[in-house]
Order: structure tokens, then C-alpha cells, then sequence
């Protein structure tokens, strides 16, 4: 907050530097003058760095006059809640650098309401290359923030209702199904029904922008032992592969029905079986993921008589929803899948997983 009062020398200085550059019409006045854009103007040349004009735009974004905004630091709009980080990078960008405004900072108007901008700040040069004036630019994206913020809002409560959408239907499934159906087939459905709904969890931590493929994998194989410190069931081998939501939907269940299958007929029915999942991405025009789920130290392993719901849906899902190629390999040492699909180029963003 500037103070009020006898005005110093510094800023006595910087409001007579400003008016002799107004009056001999300098260019970037000039242009300053008729830009809608908040900006200022320092000298470096002067003790402190003292602003040495800013521009009405910036007057009406901030609420100050002129007479408060000249000969302040250029960081005086800066309070309690602005990102330290930000403010370092700022003062540093003065030394003679530019600041490219890639972070979203908080300031402080007069009333000390707040406002978030993207700065740009840069010198300006004389025809020696020597810095004569900073110059500091703000593209106000309170509103954009405000709006996100408001969208954020409004998923959180679709993601809470979604959840309470799927907590009805499995009550209402369980009720239905009580006497009518044996309890394996109860207790299948609501493993589906508790998949989806971790599916959907995740993706709602993420605003439905998309899921890592391990985080899917560990969110779902996490009720049958995966990280289980009695047990080691699973071994992981990839990188966290970032999904859209659709096919990180789609993986969810994939997995429920593949560990479902381990846990009744495979390799997690006793205690020495072991899941080996593999995958990795094979980029180039048409990148694809390549994924093995493998078994072992089960018992032995015959094909089933017939394909239920669960590979039906392995094959046949992958194949419609995302044009992938399934194969299933029922061998006496243990099931193996192997998954074979097209990776979108924006689902090809790997993160670093330890």
C-alpha cells in the first residue's frame, strides 16, 4: 500500500522524468497511452527502480491514481498471498532480462481486493544496448480463474452425484437380485459396480482430463492384494502413461474382469501365484501401447467352456471402444493377455514413475 504524505526525492525525480518523456512524446508513451493493456513504465536508473508512469488501464485495474502508482516500487501491488517464487523471478527479470509470464500471480488493488494477472516484463534499450527503462505489461485473468474456479465447483458436484448415482444402482441391484441370484453372481456385479466407481473417483481428482494407466491399474487391483506387504501378488514394469478418459475407463474394467478371473480360477487363488503387468508405447505416426498381463505359480489352467461377460468384454470392449486387438491365451502355466491398441498422440505424455 503506498504511503500518503511528503513525497520522497525518488519519486519527485521519477514524476519529473515521466513528464519530460510525455512531453517529448517518447514511443512507447505513445503507444502505452492507447492500450487497453494495464502497463508501467521504471528506471532503473534511479534509486529503488521507481515507477515512472503507468498507463490509465492500469489505474482503473488497480484503483489507484496516478500520484499514488509514481515513484513506487514496482512490486508495491504485491501482498501477503503472492507467490514468493514469482516475486524472485520478477525482481531478477530487472537485472536486465525478461520475465515471459508464464505464472498467474495474485495482486492487490487499493481496497485490497485481489486480482490475478500474467506479467511481462522486459527492458528497453537505447541505441548503445544500454537499459533506459523497464517496461511491465498485465493481462488480467481474474475473470478466466473465476470461471474456472466456478467449473470446478460444479464437476466436484457432478463427481459427488455421479458416485451417488452408482451407490443407488448397486443397492437397488443388490435388493433385486437377493434370492433371485446365487451370491457369486451378486458379489461379481458389485465388484463391476465398485470398479466403475473407483474408474470414475479418479477421473474426478483429475476433472475428467484424463487418468495415468498406472494409477488405474493400481486403484483396481488394490482390493486383491496390490501392495500388500504380506504378499507380493503383483509385479508392475511401465511408466504412468497418461489416458483419456474414455480409455482409462475402459482399462478399469479390463483389469476388474482379468483380476476377478486370477482370483476364482488363476494365480490368485492361492498363496504363491503371481501377476506380472508389462506395458510400454512404441511411438512413431501411429503410436501404440503394448500390454502383457501374465500369470503364474497358479494352478493349472484349462479353457474355459464358453466366453461369459467378463472376456467379452476384454475382447470385444477394447476391440469396439478402442480399436485395440485382444489376445487370450489360456495356458496351462497361467492365463496370459496381451493387449495391442492405438495410442492418440495426446494420450502419449509419459510421466516418471519410480
Amino acid at each position: 500500500m503506498p504511503k500518503s504524505g511528503v513525497k520522497s526525492m525518488g519519486q519527485k525525480a521519477a514524476e519529473n522524468h515521466i513528464a519530460a518523456v510525455r512531453e517529448a512524446g517518447g514511443p512507447f508513451v505513445t503507444a502505452a497511452d492507447r492500450t487497453r493493456m494495464p502497463m508501467l513504465f521504471s528506471d532503473p536508473n534511479l534509486p529503488g527502480n521507481p515507477i515512472i508512469y503507468a498507463n490509465e488501464s492500469f489505474l482503473t485495474l488497480t484503483g489507484y491514481d496516478r500520484e499514488e502508482v509514481l515513484g513506487q516500487s514496482s512490486d508495491f501491488l504485491m501482498g501477503p498471498e503472492t507467490d514468493p517464487d514469482a516475486r524472485t523471478q520478477i525482481e531478477a527479470s530487472f537485472s536486465g532480462g525478461f520475465y515471459d509470464g508464464h505464472a498467474e500471480i495474485r495482486y492487490y488493488r487499493k481496497n485490497r481486493s485481489t486480482f490475478w494477472a500474467v506479467v511481462f516484463n522486459g527492458p528497453v534499450l537505447d541505441a548503445r544496448g544500454d537499459v533506459t527503462h523497464h517496461f511491465v505489461s498485465f493481462l488480467d485473468v481474474t475473470g478466466r480463474r473465476e470461471e474456472e474456479r466456478h467449473l470446478r465447483l460444479l464437476l466436484n458436484e457432478l463427481n459427488h452425484r455421479t458416485q451417488n448415482t452408482l451407490a443407488t444402482v448397486q443397492a437397488i441391484a443388490l435388493q433385486t437380485l437377493h434370492g433371485v441370484a446365487d451370491d457369486s453372481a451378486v458379489e461379481l456385479f458389485e465388484s463391476r459396480i465398485l470398479a466403475l466407481s473407483e474408474a470414475h473417483r479418479l477421473l474426478g481428482k483429475e476433472n475428467w482430463e484424463g487418468a495415468g494407466l498406472r494409477e488405474v491399474i493400481t486403484s483396481i487391483l488394490e482390493p486383491f492384494g496390490l501392495n500388500d506387504g504380506r504378499h507380493d501378488r503383483f509385479s508392475l514394469d511401465g511408466e504412468n502413461v497418461r489416458l483419456r478418459p474414455k480409455t482409462a475407463l475402459t482399462f478399469a474394467m479390463v483389469f476388474q474382469e482379468l483380476a476377478t478371473n486370477a482370483a476364482k480360477y488363476g494365480a490368485l487363488i492361492n498363496g504363491t501365484g503371481h501377476v506380472h503387468i508389462a506395458w510400454h508405447v512404441e511411438l512413431g505416426a501411429q503410436g501404440r501401447l503394448q500390454l502383457h498381463w501374465r500369470e503364474s505359480g497358479g494352478p493349472p489352467v484349462r479353457p474355459p467352456s464358453h466366453k461369459g461377460f467378463g472376456s467379452q468384454l476384454i475382447e470385444r470392449g477394447l476391440a469396439k471402444e478402442l480399436k485395440g486387438e485382444v489376445s487370450l491365451d489360456y495356458g496351462a502355466a497361467g492365463v496370459a493377455c496381451h493387449i495391442d491398441m492405438p495410442l492418440p498422440r495426446e494420450d502419449r505424455r509419459r510421466e516418471s514413475y519410480g
